[in-house]
């Protein structure tokens, strides 16, 4: 079944920006400390991001292999996101059916620190062809998930979830 153009994923402009149309096939879940699930589109304070979150896989076979990816399409700022897109988190080598704990960590978390505007934090994930076949990218600057997904034969995503934040108000004095 094709992306519809109201899916959140294109409207949200990720399909297009990060990704190519895909088919969704396998559950992602990505939830942040305690019961914060993202959703596409969904706001959260940076606080409540500041650590690594739990990305469970779905999926009906655990021998497969999967990567996830954390992007931001809108670094520096979306009006001008000429470092897009900025790599916060990679994940390999992810039995199906179990979490990101039990993958191999690459690029290690880096929590979202959004300085002007609101920015989209993208979970891209990727049924690998094989174990240990996803290496390192040089840097977490201009990362581009297409190139990367290409450069390592994971060809379109099976699951992709984001959502949004921006810079805390500093606290008002009384």
């Amino acid at each position: 079944m094709a992306m519809r153009a109201n899916d959140p994923l294109v409207l949200g402009r990720v399909v297009g920006d990060v990704v190519d149309a895909f088919i969704p096939s396998v559950i992602m879940a990505v939830t942040y400390n305690p019961n914060n699930q993202v959703t596409n589109g969904r706001e959260f304070l940076p606080s409540v991001i500041a650590s690594r979150p739990r990305a469970e896989i779905g999926g009906d076979d655990m021998r497969a292999a999967y990567t996830i990816i954390m992007t931001d399409p809108d670094a520096p700022s979306p009006s001008e996101p000429y470092l897009r897109e900025h790599l916060h988190w990679i994940v390999t080598d992810i039995p199906g059916t179990t979490d990101a704990s039990f993958g191999r960590e690459i690029v290690g978390y880096e929590a979202p620190k959004p300085v002007i505007g609101i920015h989209r934090y993208v979970f891209v994930l990727f049924r690998q062809r094989a174990r240990q076949t996803v290496r390192a990218p040089a840097s977490r600057d201009c990362f581009i998930t297409r190139d990367f997904a290409a450069e390592n034969g994971l060809g379109l995503p099976v699951a992709v979830v984001y959502f949004n934040a921006q810079r805390e108000t500093a606290a008002r004095r009384r």
